[in-house]
């Protein structure tokens, strides 16, 4: 990955910096056969493999009792795998998601079943929340769980999930009383429950795995339950807070690769008796790219140093990160098709690759307006004036 100094910075250890090099050097080797497979669905299982063989998926999975995930280096793999090929982030960050409430909040016999193969790239995770009428507004949500002795019974229907149909376990939330207090519990529901189906895979600008699933008198056992009854909104803000520091950091590989693309055209294209980099308004043009993507750096690996030498919660500091620099990757990449022209709307041309792979990003995971929010509630909430103490 190129154009890239702020491994540098003091955010990162040396283990950072390895692992950086680490995974570029796999990305430039590994991933040519996987390219060449024709299905998405496939390539992502091929990627989810790939990646736990090598090591990568460990990362982002906590399969031992007390660890917690290394958010820097969560990061800097998802700026790499962006950098490099959109889906191969998107297979890395919903391992790393759909696993997420179980590495953080499950037992140990949870973490044992699931997040061991996950890591492994022996089993594919799904982190179901969102559905037709609860997107930003979880409150809204209407899947329920009843008890039925020592087990659950979940009906409803979620929406907008990633790797539906290849997953093989989903962590479902769903209402287990209703309350005002939003009474949410968690539950990991196997993808060969008979009360589980798929019933839409969804078609999106940049091809992805994603669609809807329904639960249908769905049984689970009370043991499939993540945390305490009724705490799965902890469960569920604690996880996005944990992984949206990583959702800039992907930005920032669709921008750097972004800039790249737009600084090498730039360069090699004649215009005007010189080529385009001699125009004062394509340097003064590259010349903001680069500003906002350092700015994003600066936000990304500060929320996530915070994380990794504190363990605070960085509920602002991570929808700061999430929400600038996705904004700005979008700038970027639009600055970086505007410099190439008629290249830059070319279908499958990296540059309008990226440009559909970035507007998902200002969406997912909390839009960029709920994270205003976030980032506004923090402040009023907060005695000392400072944002996310």
């Amino acid at each position: 990955m190129a154009l890239s100094n702020h491994l540098e910075w003091p955010f990162f250890e040396a283990s950072h910096r390895s692992l950086a090099r680490e995974a570029t050097a796999w990305c430039e080797t590994g991933l040519g056969s996987i390219h060449s497979i024709k299905d998405t669905d496939a390539q992502c299982r091929a990627l989810v493999e790939a990646m736990g063989g090598a090591g990568f998926l460990r990362h982002a999975i906590v399969t031992k009792e007390g660890a917690s995930v290394d958010v820097r280096a969560a990061c800097v793999l998802r700026e790499t795998f962006a950098w490099e090929w959109g889906l191969a982030d998107f297979a890395y960050a919903m391992q790393g998601l759909g696993t997420g409430p179980i590495s953080a909040y499950g037992s140990a016999e949870q973490r044992e079943r699931y997040a061991v193969r996950a890591a492994a790239g022996k089993a594919i995770a799904a982190f179901a929340i969102s559905e037709a009428n609860a997107g930003s507004d979880v409150g809204a949500m209407e899947m329920r769980a009843r008890r039925d002795g020592s087990h659950y019974v979940i009906d409803g229907e979620k929406t907008w999930i990633s790797n539906a149909g290849l997953a093989d376990f989903y962590v479902v939330f769903a209402r287990t009383a209703d309350t005002a207090t939003r009474h949410i519990s968690a539950f990991i529901v196997d993808a060969d429950n008979p009360g589980l189906s798929v019933v839409e895979r969804i078609e999106v600008t940049s091809p992805h795995p994603l669609g809807t699933i329904r639960l249908s008198n769905c049984r689970v056992s009370e043991s499939a339950r993540i945390g305490e009854e009724g705490r799965g909104m902890a469960v569920a803000l604690g996880t996005l807070d944990l992984f949206r520091p990583t959702v800039g950091a992907a930005a920032l590989g669709f921008a750097r690769r972004a800039l790249a693309e737009a600084r090498r055209h730039a360069r090699e294209r004649r215009a005007f008796g010189g080529t385009l980099a001699d125009l004062d308004g394509v340097r003064q043009k590259l010349g903001q790219m680069a500003v906002a993507i350092d700015a994003s750096a600066l936000l990304v690996y500060r929320a996530a140093w915070k994380k990794d030498t504190t363990g605070a919660r960085i509920t602002s500091e991570a929808a700061m990160a999430k929400s600038f620099a996705t904004e700005s990757a979008q700038r970027v990449i639009d600055d970086a098709v505007q410099i190439l022209g008629a290249r830059g709307v070319v279908n499958g041309s990296i540059v309008e690759e990226l440009y559909r792979e970035i507007r998902p990003l200002r969406i997912y995971e909390g839009a960029t307006e709920i994270q205003h929010l976030i980032i506004g509630r923090e402040l009023l909430a907060d005695d000392t004036g400072e944002a996310g103490s």
